[in-house]
């Protein structure tokens, strides 16, 4: 039972991995999005608009699959 109790740390780092790539696009996603909308009136409006919106889509994606993937190392769950 002792080796039961202890926490994969490849998939931990995997985890933490996905949550710093979240950080970013958590960061990246709303700078965007005030870009687009201080810009209303350029060219670029829609296409930024629609590229940051999916970026923060994209953050709260990675922040649900890293979360799962540190907790599946804790609980030791193999995929």
């Amino acid at each position: 039972m002792e080796g039961n109790n202890k926490t994969d740390k490849e998939l931990l780092i995997k985890g933490i991995k996905r949550l710093v790539i979240c950080l970013f696009l958590m960061f990246l996603g709303p700078t965007l999005l005030h870009i687009a909308f201080s810009n209303n009136d350029k060219p670029l409006y829609y296409p930024i608009l629609i590229v940051a919106i999916l970026i923060c889509i994209t953050a709260i994606g990675m922040l649900y699959i890293g979360l799962n993937t540190i907790i599946d190392s804790i609980f030791n769950k193999k995929k």
